[in-house]
């Protein structure tokens, strides 16, 4: 049995006249009739009752069209999915992304990709930076929006964004108005920073920044995510450095600064593994690269008091 017996099957149920359903099947009567008695013999039971006043199925048949009609369908659904599979228009692919991704237009983006690509399921997964690195690298994702700058030799990468750091300070501080704060203004204060362990570069970048406008920071507390640093500052309990995105984030209390002068920058780098490329991959990345995030304005410099 083939499916184009199926096929045959199910027009010839349909019609229930041989001459009307080779003409919709665009063939003769006689193969008609032959791959009709085929599909009979292979499954050892009459479909059809034929007489001089026309054809009519018989319970066995009118029980098999039932089948017929879904295997067919099936079948068209594999084939179409083996096709889009093809060309990249649907398979998984798992995201993985630091936290600050949700302020720097990584919802955004994935919503046009899917809008572009709906057989597409995205699986995203909140990690650090060497998390994300090191689980590409098992291939149990397949792309990562990291802030290190320690990317093995065998992954591929581009820089997505590059944006200032600010001064972030409970509303209540004296510089929490200022236009702009140098961060040796800060000296006394308690700093609160992003760990070591959860991100050493930027651990090492803060504080290379903070070398930098001569400032040896008092580091009170580290903590894991950058939504606890805001928030612990909103509540007063020190002071940070921050990447400027995170002005986004809405936290009541929390005032950002810019800062004096700096070279130093918050880079998010896009990381994949070229090796058993995710057919939907390109397209993902394509849409990052089109649309690539401007580096987030320093935030309004607040007027000095009169």
């Amino acid at each position: 049995m083939e499916l184009r017996h199926l096929r045959y099957f199910v027009v010839l149920a349909d019609e229930l006249h041989f001459g009307r359903a080779a003409q919709r099947l665009a063939m003769t009567q006689p193969p008609l009739s032959f791959n009709i008695k085929q599909l009979e013999a292979s499954l050892g039971v009459t479909l059809f009752e034929r007489s001089s006043k026309g054809v009519k199925l018989t319970p066995a048949g009118d029980s098999f069209c039932e089948s017929a009609l879904r295997l067919l369908a099936e079948a068209e659904q594999a084939q179409t999915l083996a096709r889009q599979v093809a060309a990249g228009t649907t398979s998984k692919l798992r995201v993985g992304f630091v936290g600050s991704m949700i302020f720097r237009g990584l919802p955004e983006r994935l919503r046009s990709f899917q809008e572009a690509h709906p057989l597409v399921q995205v699986q995203l997964t909140e990690l650090n930076s060497a998390e994300q690195v090191e689980a590409i690298g098992r291939r149990q994702l397949d792309v990562g929006f990291v802030h290190t700058s320690r990317i093995p030799a065998d992954m591929k990468r581009f820089m997505y964004m590059s944006e200032p750091f600010v001064c972030c300070l409970p509303q209540s501080h004296p510089a929490a108005r200022q236009a702009s704060v140098e961060l040796r203004e800060l000296s006394s204060d308690a700093f609160i920073l992003f760990s070591r362990g959860a991100s050493p570069d930027y651990f090492e970048r803060i504080l290379a920044l903070c070398a930098e406008q001569g400032l040896q920071p008092l580091v009170k507390h580290e903590v894991r995510h950058w939504l606890s640093v805001v928030s612990l500052v909103a509540k007063g309990v020190g002071v940070a450095v921050v990447p400027n995105a995170l002005r986004e984030a809405g936290i009541a209390g929390a005032r950002f600064v810019p800062l004096s002068d700096s070279k130093y920058r918050s880079e998010v780098h896009c990381v994949w593994q070229e090796r058993r490329l995710p057919t939907a991959l390109p397209a993902l990345l394509d849409v990052f690269r089109a649309t690539p995030a401007q580096s987030s304005p320093s935030p309004p410099r607040p007027r000095r008091p009169a």
